[in-house]
């Protein structure tokens, strides 16, 4: 019996993940998995949808309606945030972007699918959490127990270096440097490496750690495992960081108006950072951001803090004539011509 040979799509899909993204762009294991993500949920849709075998789906499937409809279904069935949405949408512009070099003759739909937009998001403030509120945070947990020191040692370190949450779950043994000076190694996105320092109390709670489970310093092993002995995951780290904040709200309700995760821990190092007197340049670095122009979202922090302060000041002009308040004038539109 003649074996069926895989269709253009199949081939173009198998070359795109095993050729181009690891060997021509270098794309790092995590970028791959994601766009994988975005493609098995889109053969899962089609399937769905159209009523179609995922062996047989094909370019002529993958018209920018189907496209569009997919990322409708995203956000309206899988409830996915805007960005994620966005997300899904540059995997598969990648994708067809690859696909017009490589299929000339499905250039047009390739041009039609990469004129699909991003969705505008709306601007969300920053949530993240007050020195007050980590203390209390960090009171919550039992370190009488292993599972406890753990996670202290998990959040101390994440607040400490600012680091991505998939930073901190592959941090390993070897990458700290539990003696002076203390440091850690982090990889971040584009596979770029940077060195971080520790203040002397992480680094300490670290040494405990490792030296509770006999690791020696070279130890290619994770820091951070979960009950089963299994590297802890993103979303073992998020349910850590979930299970305190419960806790904690109890004592500071003001935690439960926020929209508290994984990546408000690297908030609040650099809201900690600026409010110590660090300039964005040195926090952009710490952070590993690839341009300044990320970390100077931190600076409308800055300027509020900077508002709370004039506000309290009095100017030196205080004694001169006060312009009427809406309170002391009984007509509204005499206050208003009098600002």
């Amino acid at each position: 019996m003649k074996q069926a040979q895989p269709n253009a799509l199949a081939r173009s899909l198998w070359d795109f993940f095993h050729e181009y993204l690891p060997g021509l762009r270098g794309m790092s294991p995590h970028t791959i998995h994601s766009y994988r993500d975005t493609f098995v949920l889109l053969l899962r849709f089609l399937t769905a949808t159209k009523h179609l075998d995922a062996t047989t789906v094909d370019f002529a499937h993958l018209d920018p309606q189907t496209i569009i409809a997919y990322l409708t279904y995203l956000e309206e069935e899988r409830h996915n945030q805007v960005t994620t949405r966005n997300v899904r949408l540059a995997a598969i512009h990648a994708f067809f972007r690859y696909v017009a070099t490589r299929h000339p003759e499905w250039l047009e739909q390739a041009q039609r699918i990469l004129g699909i937009p991003f969705k505008r998001t709306a601007s969300q403030p920053i949530d993240y959490f007050e020195a007050e509120e980590l203390q209390i945070l960090l009171a919550c947990i039992d370190r009488a127990t292993a599972a406890g020191r753990r996670d202290y040692a998990l959040l101390a370190t994440m607040f400490n270096t600012g680091a991505r949450v998939q930073e901190i779950v592959d941090v390993q043994v070897r990458d700290l440097q539990l003696s002076r000076p203390y440091q850690v190694r982090l990889a971040g996105k584009g596979r770029k490496v940077r060195y971080c320092p520790l203040w002397s109390q992480t680094a300490a709670v670290l040494q405990a750690l490792c030296a509770e489970r006999a690791l020696a310093p070279d130890a290619s092993a994770p820091v951070f495992l979960n009950q089963r002995g299994q590297p802890l995951t993103r979303f073992g780290v998020r349910y850590i960081l979930a299970k305190y904040c419960a806790q904690a709200t109890d004592t500071l309700p003001s935690l439960a108006r926020k929209r508290l995760h994984p990546h408000s821990m690297r908030h609040s190092t650099a809201v900690h950072l600026l409010k110590s007197g660090v300039d964005l340049v040195s926090i952009s670095h710490w952070l590993g951001h690839a341009s300044p122009n990320t970390t100077n979202r931190y600076a409308i922090l800055d300027l509020e803090m900077k508002r709370a302060a004039i506000a309290q000041a009095q100017p030196p002009h205080a004694d001169e004539q006060t312009p009427p308040t809406w309170k002391t004038d009984p007509s509204l539109l005499a206050w208003l011509e009098a600002l």
